[in-house]
């Protein structure tokens, strides 16, 4: 890699997607990063999420896989079930399915932490700042920006970057200030997601993925931990139930609330070896998430400003996609800004590379992406059917599910033939 000229960057956000970035242009030469965030302090909030093969792939070339490999589970098969505990579908995730690379289940607080202790040590222990929160920003005659960002007294201190990179999730304040006249998250789909983790014994092998229920409803269960011998793992669930007609509006992410909300909507679904109203019982603690999402941006860049992640393209969770592509996204703005000496034009080539192919994920997720194979089974089969005779066919399911993959460029061969954007750690 030739000798980058210096250039500063502001990350707005220590997230998935602003730590990924951090690190990704370390990797391709940049030394000048910095990384602010409104939290004061960086705790492990939310619950588990899955990276794909595709964005494991990426952060291997940034040289975490080992470290990731420890706080997560190498998911080995996902299966679909009918609420009534009908098997629908198998099929073998991650190296079970041919790829050089797992795909990792993994809790949202152990991810961010593996980012930014690896982001401390190649960029500086003063690399990330918290207690900042983005209120204003300008662009000066130069192209430079000029960023104004609060601290947790309300002072003010003014920040001057070459580059500017909104990271900062699905309520954005740089997607708010670049694109004044977007809406912003809206509710979607009239549904509320539940979230929580229980400790429970192994089910089925301790590596698989349990996605089951029926048109309005769904349950999606998985590990985040290896059990030790007679021991119990960290099992992450989410439920998905309709959201009352007179919720309006979005309140609050990560609200608790108690379970008797709307566990009784579940009552007797149990898929294989996992009873999910036992196991959302349970839990320490259940969260209320909006089903949210924003609508498709026309741009990300102005400028030598852009978004990635969430603040680019927040999507509503089905088929484990989002922190899948704010990896991707942070990789490809990299290597765009290294491949070309003007930021502005870099961005613009980083732009047309991804916000098409993720506006194609955004669309198809208001679908629900592969889960809609559960959709198709109840609309076959309200109250169940015999599995050895369902009244659907394979061949539609894998076209639903295919198609999907095809969207998220998700192909083994295409993942295989390895990163487009370096394998360097900087």
């Amino acid at each position: 890699m030739r000798r980058r000229p210096v250039v500063g960057v502001l990350v707005v956000g220590a997230g998935i997607a602003g730590l990924t970035t951090a690190l990704s242009l370390h990797a391709v030469g940049w030394r000048e990063v910095r990384v602010i965030d409104a939290a004061v302090r960086l705790r492990p909030v939310g619950a588990g999420l899955n990276v794909l093969p595709n964005a494991v792939r990426e952060l291997d070339a940034l040289g975490l896989l080992e470290e990731l490999s420890r706080v997560s589970v190498s998911t080995a098969e996902l299966r679909y079930y009918h609420r009534g505990g009908d098997l629908i579908l198998r099929e073998p995730r991650g190296a079970e399915a041919g790829y050089r690379w797992p795909q990792l289940s993994i809790h949202r607080g152990p991810l961010q932490a593996v980012l930014l202790d690896a982001v401390r040590a190649r960029l500086g222990a003063g690399a990330v700042t918290t207690g900042l929160r983005v209120v204003d920003l300008d662009r000066r005659a130069d192209g430079r920006w000029r960023v104004v960002a609060a601290g947790p007294s309300g002072a003010r201190e003014v920040l001057e970057t070459d580059v500017l990179i909104g990271a900062d999730g699905i309520r954005s304040a740089v997607r708010e200030l670049l694109h004044p006249d977007h809406p912003g998250p809206r509710r979607r789909m009239g549904l509320t997601i539940y979230r929580g983790t229980a400790d429970r014994a192994p089910f089925s092998g301790g590596r698989t993925m349990v996605v089951g229920g029926d048109e309005e409803r769904k349950a999606v269960v998985y590990p985040l931990t290896e059990a030790a011998p007679g021991g119990t793992a960290v099992v992450n669930w989410a439920v998905v139930v309709p959201t009352p007609q007179d919720a309006e509006g979005i309140v609050d992410w990560n609200q608790p609330v108690p379970a008797s909300v709307f566990v009784d909507q579940l009552a007797g679904w149990r898929f294989a070896d996992v009873d999910v109203v036992d196991l959302i019982r349970g839990s320490d603690q259940v969260l209320e998430y909006p089903m949210a999402d924003i609508d498709p941006l026309d741009t990300w860049s102005v400028g030598t400003a852009t978004l990635v992640g969430d603040a680019a393209h927040a999507m509503v969770p089905m088929g484990s996609n989002g922190a899948t592509q704010s990896v991707l996204d942070a990789r490809a703005m990299a290597h765009h800004l290294a491949a070309v000496d003007d930021p502005a034009a870099a961005l613009t080539a980083y732009d047309r590379l991804r916000r098409p192919a993720v506006t194609r994920i955004q669309r198809a997720n208001r679908e629900y992406g592969p889960e809609a194979v559960v959709n198709l089974a109840h609309r076959a089969a309200p109250d169940g059917f015999d599995e050895q005779s369902p009244p659907f066919s394979r061949r539609e399911l894998r076209e639903l599910i295919d198609g999907y993959a095809e969207i998220c460029g998700f192909d083994v061969a295409a993942v295989n033939a390895g990163t487009p954007f370096g394998s360097t750690t900087g």
